[in-house]
């Protein structure tokens, strides 16, 4: 069977990581969390003041993004490669919903869009791939061979995200987190540069009211039809 580059773009909270972690590993394929890298860039913003409740200091992050390395490390325990930054595991601090409060921000910038999309294209050179973000079939592979589009209501984001952070402990509302889905949602869709966007040859998939098990078979049956069907000479 031939391998194939899987773009799996969407909204946040939809669930984007957990079916393309699924299906990289069904496949036998890498894995790549570009959020992961979104997310690292952030917290090194925050720790270093160039972004937060009241600073959004864009031009001294461009001048020190050379400062940051990113590096996806695979844990044997977990069975999947966890997001180093500067030689530090950030994987737990990544996913808090104060990084999530910032990210689509420092997304937005330019500069920082051009050194990871730079990165997840030298990641990806080769087939056999799944990366998820938001302009991974737009921007950062427009031949992927299967494009999905991944959305649900913001509710349903909401509360999915909402107990996932409890679930870690997190002192969060409900309100907020919704807030935080539906102002990202924004802030995604109207950046200037790599505005999160269907592209036009890519399957929308709406997992509104899907459980993970139904949305797994679904997305890996679309996976299975593509690399099964027979080359074009």
């Amino acid at each position: 069977m031939q391998e194939i580059t899987i773009a799996i773009d969407g909204y946040s909270s939809t669930g984007k990581s957990t079916i393309a972690k699924q299906l990289a590993k069904a496949l036998g394929y890498i894995y790549v969390d570009t959020g992961a890298m979104y997310r690292a860039v952030t917290l090194f913003a925050m720790r270093n003041n160039f972004i937060g409740p009241k600073v959004e200091n864009d031009e001294d992050l461009v001048q020190s993004l050379a400062k940051v390395q990113l590096e996806f490390v695979y844990n044997d325990e977990l069975g999947y490669a966890e997001m180093h930054l500067n030689g530090k595991n950030v994987e737990k601090e990544i996913r808090t919903l104060e990084v999530s409060k910032y990210v689509s921000k420092v997304a937005a910038i330019e500069a920082v869009r051009q050194k990871l999309v730079a990165m997840q294209q030298t990641i990806g050179k080769g087939a056999g791939i799944v990366m998820d973000g938001r302009d991974i079939g737009t921007v950062v592979f427009p031949k992927a061979e299967l494009k999905i589009f991944m959305t649900a209501s913001p509710e349903a984001r909401a509360t999915r995200r909402y107990k996932e952070l409890l679930e870690k402990g997190e002192k969060v509302t409900y309100k907020e987190v919704l807030k935080n889905v539906q102002d990202r949602d924004y802030i995604d869709s109207h950046r200037e540069f790599s505005p999160l966007m269907k592209a036009e040859d890519a399957i929308e998939f709406d997992n509104s009211d899907m459980g993970l098990k139904e949305q797994f078979e679904r997305i890996y049956g679309y996976a299975l039809r593509v690399i099964e069907k027979p080359k074009k000479n």
